[in-house]
């Protein structure tokens, strides 16, 4: 399911090598800055804090308030941690498979 790029999209930057995704470091900008714009939306859906997701990404709440305010950029590790978090839940799983960030394997 990992970050599976929207079939109707004109462009795909990644590449399969062996069993590993290698994604241009502008692909990762942009599913980044993308997931970075959703981020309030995404923790009002699932009704938790800030701190409550920065527990479950392992990151510290101010960390997370600086990313979610846009006062400092995500790192990927990050945005890897996030896209397992929402994904562990329904109502922003979806938005993740519509946002074209993952892939719906339903």
């Amino acid at each position: 399911w990992l970050l599976g790029m929207n079939a109707t999209r004109a462009y795909t930057l990644r590449f399969a090598k062996g069993d590993k995704m290698i994604y241009r470091e502008e692909e990762k900008a942009r599913c980044v800055e993308l997931l970075c714009d959703e981020l309030p939306v995404l923790r009002a859906r699932i009704k938790v804090s800030q701190a409550e997701l920065a527990r479950g990404v392992g990151i510290s709440r101010q960390t997370y308030s600086l990313i979610e305010t846009k006062k400092q950029k995500m790192t990927w590790v990050t945005f890897m941690a996030m896209i397992a978090f929402f994904s562990g839940y329904p109502k922003t799983r979806s938005e993740l498979v519509s946002l074209g960030l993952i892939d719906d394997d339903n």
